[in-house]
């Protein structure tokens, strides 16, 4: 089957030079690859702190933000889509991320594809004031809120941690989707009840098929049709021996059920976003031969 086929924004390693982030993300338009995804951390914790830290990131890391990034990207690009790889909702405010990814999807004509989840840094949550042993419970009311506001001049809404008196958002968003990211049981059922697509990691093969039939089966049980419901693979080429990058996309293009995926460059030493771009291109050669491409 075919499916889009994006690329992951090399976050960590692409630097900080304007020129070169504009530059990467018009080289891989060119290509025909169909969206931009970024991750998302708004801040890094120290690993020499107090009680130490085991997360996979620290405040060595650089994180260009989502939304600013997508924002400015949108005026230097004219096709291809953007997507967060996930936006941690619940630690920001609701309301806020409403207005920016409207914001976004209107300066760039309906290219963005928001993805949210709960989130797992505890150290984020504590910084910017919200509550990280609430934050499933209140996903499901902000994607509510979220929707609302998109979709309606104005809105009143009153629940558990939102209230909104009479007020809405102008602009309204050209596209509304909103795809979720996670794999516990209870997340799965929360993205079969409320998203619009699943960006889960699993790898291609039967495992990974067992993973998306399920997901698709939760789908139909919530009263929904999943030829409606997207579902987002990866594939982080650093953790595929090279000689078998053309395998490993072959076995994707035979998962039932994966509508996209994207190509991570990372991890691989690649340093200069010239290196990124030179090794898509050579990947995206890989991508037609294997029949997985639009």
């Amino acid at each position: 089957m075919t499916m889009d086929v994006g690329v992951v924004f090399p976050q960590t390693e692409i630097g900080n030079d304007p020129g070169a982030i504009r530059a990467f993300a018009q080289a891989v338009e060119e290509m025909r690859y169909t969206h931009l995804l970024a991750f998302d951390h708004v801040l890094g914790a120290n690993p020499e702190r107090p009680g130490g830290w085991q997360g996979p990131y620290t405040y060595r890391h650089a994180f260009h933000e989502p939304f600013v990034l997508f924002g400015f990207l949108a005026a230097a690009t004219t096709r291809i889509g953007f997507a967060s790889g996930i936006i941690i909702l619940p630690q920001r405010q609701t309301a806020l991320v409403a207005k920016q990814a409207a914001a976004v999807d209107v300066l760039s004509s309906g290219r963005l594809r928001l993805g949210v989840a709960v989130g797992w840094n505890p150290v984020e949550f504590e910084a910017l004031g919200t509550d990280f042993h609430t934050r499933g419970r209140r996903i499901e009311e902000q994607i509510a809120v979220m929707r609302a506001l998109w979709t309606k001049e104005l809105v009143t809404f009153a629940g558990k941690d939102h209230r909104i008196p009479d007020a809405g958002l102008n602009p309204l968003p050209v596209q509304r989707p909103v795809w979720m990211g996670g794999e516990s049981d209870v997340v799965q059922k929360r993205t079969a009840r409320l998203a619009d697509g699943w960006m889960p990691h699993l790898g291609p093969g039967p495992k990974g098929q067992a993973g998306v039939d399920r997901m698709l089966a939760l789908v139909r049980e919530a009263g929904r049709d999943p030829a409606h419901f997207g579902i987002e693979g990866r594939i982080t080429l650093a953790r595929v021996p090279r000689e078998s990058w053309r395998k490993e996309l072959e076995a994707w293009r035979a998962m039932r059920g994966v509508t996209h995926l994207s190509v991570s460059t990372m991890g691989l030493g690649l340093e200069k976003p010239d290196q990124h771009v030179a090794l898509l291109r050579d990947v995206r050669e890989m991508v037609e031969a294997a029949g997985l491409g639009r």
